[in-house]
């Protein structure tokens, strides 16, 4: 299969080439399984169904299914649009960075469909408006639609996801680089996430495992979707580089497979509250039928790749598009019952009291605070067990190259990276993640952990110059593979300042401050995404800071061991005056949250800003000695390395085994030679 990718594009061409013909039928058919799926789901669920509720108001017939049809041609353009750039930035091979002709086709595509994806949108927020005020769509005035646009969340959701994919539309019609397409693939992807975040998933009991489940598979069947019908309308177009493109889609959807699998398990589990609701109701129903669907597609691309990829690598292309034709039709039938799916309301929970805390967590309040809680009142996050399961697989699948390859590894940077990944773990999935919204000392440790303990471990891993040897160059000259994206990155501008040492520790210093003492930390403990957004921060400006004074990784620039310590202890002082500001504060931080979320045994709300004010004062001095450690460490072993350079090159024959003594005494003799040359003149 290796070998399939070196190959040159005409055996793409052999029994074919190109087939416009088929590209209306195969499109034809594929918006026909769609909207026969999606009138079929709508009709099962109910959610166009006219509902007469005495004293509330209709919007009518045109919003019941303007609103899923808007919904569904959004859906379909954002797929399309995230296929076409992906295929363009990394499907297709490009020479020193720059698009091929038909890599930029596929951009000037996406272009169009990402404009259709912003009309679509506009469409979806006038008719969701229409159903929540209960107007037709005809009596909704201006100021109502800037109203919900600017202040509700589904419409700010729309609103953002109008604004990237304009962006996408604007400057894919110029896009010529593959770090621009990338970059257009990165937008495109971001415009997924808003309308998901502020859905059913936001409202769903544990809407934590909810959200990020139903993020997760947005993005994840976008990816596997959007490549297929990308590479279809390649090869209907007579791609020169089929094989290639199939061949590199094959390795991206199989991960994107068993992220759909995984997400859609954690979204069931979510929603439904006993697996009996799957055959009882008609939101099970729809989900059953959209696993069913997910199951055959599995198989197709099982066939793929053992049958269709190896007959594509030897320039046979008919088996392979009429399977990748029948699959683009099935896919297109399950993303309209998925759009379905969105409109179906889920089972209501069991009956029980109404707890207004698990209303706002996801989860109940828990007993009161010990130890023993901390450590066994598990609190499963999907984002965080997959975040660690990538991160240490990822780790293992290179140290496993590299044990292949007959190379060695040291033994401190693996345990190392797994001390990191532990302490992930240790302040995410525990109790410690189960107390930390409700209480600010708790929240403080898992802080000042994900921000000064887990970043020093994992740069010491150094993961990156792991990645820079089991990688493989790419196998053509010139084009761009994992390994060039990585170093590409390393040395782009962007990082360049990113990693000034100015920066690294304003981000780094700055950020706490700005947090806790502005009002945004009330507004992002109030969603689950906010709590992962503080988490990912503090863990990848503190990665940053210690990447620069530790980290055995390669960086832009050498900075002097004594400007490193220096930048450490300005950086010890700010964060103890970060916890002394905390203690002398008069009142609570975020009040308005804590009031939503009262707890009825511990310290008071003040009392625990103080104490987690203590933590944050206190909290550095054992990671500030083992960077202090460590850095010292480093230093003797520069100067160790450095005066076993020096005696090399004496050994060698140097002038005094010194570069630059050898060169200030070649300035002075040719100073000499200068002197005696004028003397002999005069």
């Amino acid at each position: 299969m290796t070998d399939s990718l070196s190959k040159e594009s005409a055996p793409g061409r052999a029994d074919g080439g190109r087939d416009p013909g088929a590209l209306p039928f195969i499109a034809a058919a594929a918006l026909a399984a769609g909207a026969v799926a999606l009138l079929l789901g709508l009709v099962l669920g109910g959610s166009v169904t006219a509902r007469v509720i005495p004293g509330l108001p209709d919007a009518g017939a045109l919003t019941r299914w303007g609103l899923p049809v808007s919904r569904h041609v959004m859906d379909v353009a954002a797929v399309l649009t995230v296929g076409l750039l992906l295929l363009a930035s990394v499907g297709l091979p490009s020479a020193k960075g720059r698009l091929s002709t038909e890599a930029e086709g596929l951009v000037r595509a996406a272009s169009w469909t990402a404009l259709l994806w912003g009309v679509a949108a506009a469409a979806t927020l006038v008719f969701q408006l229409s159903e929540i005020f209960g107007y037709p769509v005809t009596e909704l005035v201006g100021d109502q639609i800037t109203s919900y646009a600017g202040q509700v969340d589904q419409g700010v959701a729309l609103m953002l996801v109008i604004l990237l994919v304009t962006a996408v539309a604007l400057f894919g019609r110029t896009a010529t680089g593959a770090p621009a397409a990338l970059a257009l693939l990165a937008t495109a992807l971001v415009a997924l996430l808003p309308p998901p975040l502020t859905g059913h998933a936001a409202a769903a009991g544990n809407h934590e495992l909810a959200t990020t489940g139903l993020a997760l598979h947005v993005l994840t069947i976008s990816v596997w979707a959007g490549g297929l019908c990308a590479v279809v309308w390649y090869a209907l177009r007579g791609g020169a580089e089929l094989s290639t493109a199939a061949h590199r889609y094959s390795r991206v959807a199989l991960w994107a497979y068993i992220g759909v699998a995984v997400s859609g398990a954690a979204s069931a589990l979510a929603r439904l509250s006993d697996v009996g609701q799957l055959f009882t109701t008609p939101y099970g129903l729809l989900m059953v039928a959209k696993t069913i669907g997910f199951a055959v597609l599995g198989y197709l691309g099982w066939r793929h790749r053992t049958v269709t990829l190896p007959a594509l690598a030897e320039g046979r292309r008919h088996a392979f598009l009429r399977l990748a034709g029948g699959e683009v039709v099935l896919m297109s039938a399950v993303i309209g019952l998925a759009v379905a799916l969105a409109r179906t309301a889920p089972p209501p929970p069991r009956e029980g009291t109404v707890d207004p805390v698990r209303e706002v967590l996801g989860f109940s309040m828990p007993p009161p605070v010990s130890a023993q809680t901390l450590l066994t009142l598990w609190r499963p996050d999907l984002f965080f067990i997959l975040l660690v399961a990538v991160l240490g697989g990822l780790y293992a699948a290179a140290l496993l190259r590299l044990r292949r390859r007959g190379d060695r590894w040291p033994l401190g940077r693996t345990v190392s990276w797994a001390i990191g990944l532990l302490t992930v773990v240790a302040v995410n999935l525990t109790g410690v993640a189960s107390y930390a919204p409700i209480m600010f000392s708790v929240h403080m440790v898992q802080h000042m952990t994900l921000n000064m303990v887990t970043p020093i471990f994992l740069v010491l891993g150094a993961p990156v110059t792991l990645a820079l040897r089991a990688l493989r160059p790419a196998e053509r000259r010139g084009d761009r593979g994992p390994r060039e994206w990585l170093v590409l990155a390393l040395h782009s501008r962007f990082f360049a300042v990113l990693s000034h040492p100015l920066v690294a520790t304003a981000l780094f210093v700055g950020s706490t401050f700005a947090l806790y003492f502005t009002p945004l930390f009330g507004y992002l403990m109030n969603n689950h995404l906010g709590h992962l957004y503080m988490s990912v921060h503090f863990l990848l400006v503190g990665a940053l800071f210690f990447w620069l004074i530790i980290g055995v990784d390669p960086a832009p620039r050498s900075i002097p061991h004594l400007l490193r310590i220096l930048l450490l202890f300005v950086t010890m002082a700010f964060h103890a005056f970060f916890g002394m500001a905390l203690m002398s504060l008069s009142g609570p931080i975020a009040p308005e949250w804590y009031a939503l979320v009262e707890r009825p045994w511990g310290p008071t709300v003040l009392e625990d800003q103080n104490a987690g004010g203590g933590i944050a004062w206190s909290f550095g001095e054992v990671p500030n000695l083992i960077v202090l450690a460590a850095l010292f460490v480093q230093w003797i072993r520069d100067d160790e390395r450095t005066e076993r350079r020096r005696e090399r090159h004496a050994a060698r024959g140097g002038a005094g085994g010194d570069s630059d003594l050898d060169a200030y005494n070649a300035y002075l003799a040719e100073l000499d030679r200068r002197a005696q040359g004028g003397q002999r003149r005069e």
